[in-house]
């Protein structure tokens, strides 16, 4: 048992244990016991801390299990196989190593750590250790660059789907691809691809869902939120991951079958962004108006005051009401 596991230990027994006991026990300086707590607290161990009483143990990460994955799931391809790893640059440039490899269609990547995440436009994803889904799933998609839009629609409302048929939590859509509960996000979804001759090589949807999380930095803690919070206790990873890929592949295998058509009803349903005010730019002139509907190839259609219809293919939508 290394230092920080016979920490935990005495933590475990419960109540406050003091910096200096655990200091003399173990035969370390007080400095080691906080490099210690420090290194538990960043492996996602709650500890709390309080002056002259000591540490303790509030919580302990909830640690994803492949075994645990597996047995629930209900999928002929997707997440066959589920790979967790301890820490990767980007599960999206993760996958796309192994689609450039040859990997099947449904290989899931599941990361406890990004060192590099990022999410639409370039922007960087915080990726904390032991709170969050960080998962990308390979789709080899027979089809034209222009309707690979639409799967991360269907992302979305996998994503939706299983939580709200797991928590009742009331999640949402902000098209194209975000996932809310009330006006904050909750989930981020970026799909890529590799095109040859005119077809899609292969598409990778990338997911991240704040789940365990109990705070966020302060320059997002106004957009954003979590399971945890939202619920008010802490959620099993490893069943939203297993449920997530049992309903991705039945709406996957719908589009592919019909269109958005397939799920088109529910999607609006579920889309916050319909029915609002938004402003967002379209070659490069500005638009303003309400959302009004979404297209059979992902587009948003916004109506402007003046009545006009205008799509909207991509870039960034501003939403009144949402973050």
């Amino acid at each position: 048992m290394n230092t920080a596991e016979m920490i935990l230990s005495d933590l475990r027994r419960g109540g406050y244990v003091s910096g200096q006991e655990i200091s003399d026990r173990l035969g370390i300086s007080r400095s080691g016991v906080s490099k210690q707590i420090k290194s538990l607290r960043e492996r996602g161990y709650d500890i709390d801390s309080v002056t002259n009483r000591g540490y303790r143990l509030i919580g302990e990460p909830d640690e994803m299990s492949q075994k645990r994955i597996e047995s629930m799931l209900e999928t002929l391809y997707i997440g066959r196989p589920t790979e967790l790893l301890a820490e990767v640059d980007s599960t999206n440039d993760e996958i796309k190593r192994r689609a450039r490899a040859g990997a099947r269609q449904g290989l899931v990547v599941i990361a406890e750590r990004q060192s590099a995440g990022r999410g639409r436009l370039g922007r960087s994803w915080t990726s904390p250790l032991g709170t969050s889904i960080y998962e990308s799933i390979l789709l080899r998609p027979e089809l034209p660059p222009s309707q690979i839009p639409c799967i991360t629609l269907a992302a979305g409302l996998a994503v939706c789907r299983t939580l709200n048929e797991l928590y009742g939590c009331g999640a949402k859509i902000k098209w194209p691809n975000d996932v809310i509960i009330g006006r904050k996000k909750l989930c981020g979804i970026l799909t890529e691809m590799s095109v040859e001759d005119n077809m899609v090589s292969y598409a990778v949807v990338g997911i991240g869902i704040n789940v365990n999380n109990r705070e966020f930095p302060p320059e997002v803690s106004e957009k954003a939120t979590s399971l945890r919070i939202e619920l008010g206790k802490q959620l099993e990873r490893s069943e939203i991951a297993a449920h997530l890929s049992n309903t991705l592949e039945k709406i996957y295998d719908e589009f592919i079958m019909c269109g958005f058509e397939a799920f088109r009803e529910e999607y609006l349903s579920l889309c916050a962004t319909v029915g609002r005010e938004v402003e967002a730019t379209v070659r490069g002139k500005a638009v303003k108006g309400v959302a009004a509907d979404v297209l059979g190839d992902g587009g948003l259609v916004v109506l402007t005051e003046g009545g006009e219809k205008i799509c909207v293919g991509a870039g960034e939508v501003v939403v009144q009401g949402i973050y």
